[in-house]
């Protein structure tokens, strides 16, 4: 889960990455198995690390909003995306997925807006699909989340982030 530090740790290391001419492509991905992102650190909120509205360079995860970037981002999503985890990995230019990972916007259930999503998703996938996860929660499978078009592709987890690193090869050549 992302807090306030963690979102502006985040920024500083994408304008760095954009602002670098050595630096070609990014990969992001999650620690572990178990999750790519949960999103916002509702824990790190209620604790009263609250939003004030300056998430950071690049906006929330530090990507969102980074002006300029004109370099691809790979994105190894390795189990759980979701919440503004997803709108992280809206973010980046391809998605690789491992065959464990699950999809979903639950900020509605909480009487929140996926507001990043809302804008986001039904531009990469059918419109009718995205309000329905922006409008319900509902949890996407990584073969749903592929069929519509927003996971690129599907991999064994054990091949996820060496498929990550090809990629990232053959794009900085």
């Amino acid at each position: 889960a992302i807090d306030l530090a963690t979102s502006r740790a985040l920024g500083l290391i994408f304008r760095h990455f954009r602002d670098d001419p050595a630096l070609r492509v990014a990969i992001v991905s999650g620690a572990g198995e178990k999750f790519f992102c949960a999103g916002w650190d509702l824990k790190a909120a209620a604790s009263g690390d609250a939003v004030d509205g300056d998430y950071g360079v690049g906006g929330f995860g530090g990507l969102q909003e980074l002006r300029d970037l004109n370099k691809p981002v790979i994105c190894a999503v390795n189990g759980i995306c979701c919440g503004g985890g997803l709108e992280i990995a809206l973010s980046t230019d391809l998605i690789l997925a491992a065959e464990h990972a699950t999809f979903a916007l639950p900020e509605i259930r909480s009487g929140t807006v996926a507001d990043a999503a809302s804008i986001k998703l039904p531009k990469r996938i059918p419109y009718h699909i995205a309000m329905d996860m922006l409008l319900t929660g509902r949890w996407l499978d990584v073969h749903e989340a592929h069929r519509w078009g927003f996971v690129n592709e599907v991999l064994p987890a054990d091949r996820l982030m060496e498929r990550a690193w090809e990629l990232a090869r053959l794009l900085e050549s």
